[in-house]
């Protein structure tokens, strides 16, 4: 089982920047995706961005241009950053890991525990 440790949630005026980051660890594993969702109460969560292990990218239109993913893989390691940040992004941001196991081929997924921002003056 993987773990995922997120960290750079806050607090940040319209307009600003953030920094997140989660953190892979466990034994034998290898990530396939890191992805970042975000959820606010009473709506589905949403996939914000994500970044493959051979570096390809997806983005959430919405944040297109604002919001850059890369990864440091020698650390299993992924850093969202986020710039020109607006009210609306406001929400729980969860990283989510896609992996394998070994020799395993069965993909496995985890969850870290969320990471709170708010973008408000």
């Amino acid at each position: 089982q993987v773990q995922l440790v997120e960290s750079g949630g806050g607090l940040v005026q319209p307009g600003g920047s953030l920094r997140l980051s989660c953190a892979a660890s466990g034994s034998s594993f290898s990530i396939y995706t890191m992805s970042w969702y975000r959820q606010v109460p009473g709506k589905q969560r949403e996939l914000v961005a994500e970044i493959t292990s051979g570096g390809n990218t997806v983005y959430l239109d919405s944040v297109k241009g604002r919001f850059t993913i890369s990864e440091d893989n020698a650390k299993n390691t992924v850093y969202p950053q986020m710039k020109s940040l607006k009210p609306e992004d406001t929400a729980d941001y969860f990283c989510y890991a896609q992996y394998r196991v070994g020799t395993i081929a069965t993909m496995l997924g985890s969850w870290g525990q969320g990471t709170q921002v708010t973008v408000s003056s």
